[in-house]
């Protein structure tokens, strides 16, 4: 007996940006597997007498390795189960979903991929501000400002991420933006270049700095602070609402 797996993206942490499927998925679910993003008044929408098991990572906290992770949706759906792999953002973005995928499929269980709002849209929304613009914005990229060990990426395509006419997105990037921002200026970006760090989206506490990504390197060598986040800098993030 084999059990379903549904990967369900739980937008930036809103529980109204979630998708229709996303609320079907909880509600039907014997098992929800979540991450701390996706915790909260998200989960309610789970059935009573459901499992909830919090297998989410978090920078600077003890968390659950992922082979841990991929067995225990492994050893729930083996069991028969319909099991939720509750994501936040959109699980297909630096979300490790395909680590999880190729785990199921080594043992033939069957599995769905639930696309949701990613932090970045939820970010420039709350922001008042569009991702693109006709002549001037024409791009958006989105990268990860660390790699597995923590730090900023050695193999960063610098030409693309100082374009000055691409809007870019840098998930998981505070800890390592002070490096970035001097790559991208050494780079030719200027350091008046608008920047917008977007904390805690979606969120009570949520918070939206306006700056520019020099005095947003510098705020952030003060100290990144708890909160999780988005950068977006480029031709837009200085956009008032």
């Amino acid at each position: 007996m084999t059990g379903y797996v549904s990967f369900v993206s739980s937008g930036p942490g809103d529980p109204e940006l979630l998708t229709l499927k996303a609320v079907a998925r909880l509600r039907a679910a014997d098992a929800v597997l979540f991450d701390d993003l996706s915790s909260g008044p998200i989960l309610s929408h789970a059935r009573d007498g459901a499992d909830l098991v919090g297998v989410g990572k978090r920078a600077g906290r003890a968390s659950p390795k992922q082979d841990h992770v991929s067995r225990l949706l492994v050893d729930y759906a083996a069991t028969g189960a319909r099991v939720v792999r509750l994501k936040s953002g959109d699980c297909g973005l630096f979300g490790r979903l395909e680590e999880e995928i190729v785990a199921l499929e080594a043992e033939g269980i069957a599995y769905e991929i639930i696309p949701g709002v990613t932090s970045a849209s939820a970010a420039a929304a709350a922001a008042g501000i569009p991702l693109t613009r006709r002549l001037t914005a024409r791009r958006v990229q989105f990268l990860t400002g660390a790699d597995v060990t923590g730090k900023l990426p050695e193999d960063l395509n610098w030409a693309a991420l100082a374009d000055p006419l691409a809007t870019t997105v840098v998930f998981m990037g505070k800890r390592t933006f002070g490096a970035m921002c001097a790559g991208l200026i050494l780079h030719g970006l200027p350091a008046d270049t608008p920047a917008l760090l977007a904390e805690a989206v979606g969120h009570t506490d949520q918070n939206l700095t306006r700056t520019t990504i020099a005095e947003l390197a510098a705020h952030l060598a003060e100290g990144p602070g708890l909160l999780p986040a988005v950068i977006l800098y480029g031709p837009l993030a200085g956009d008032d609402a």
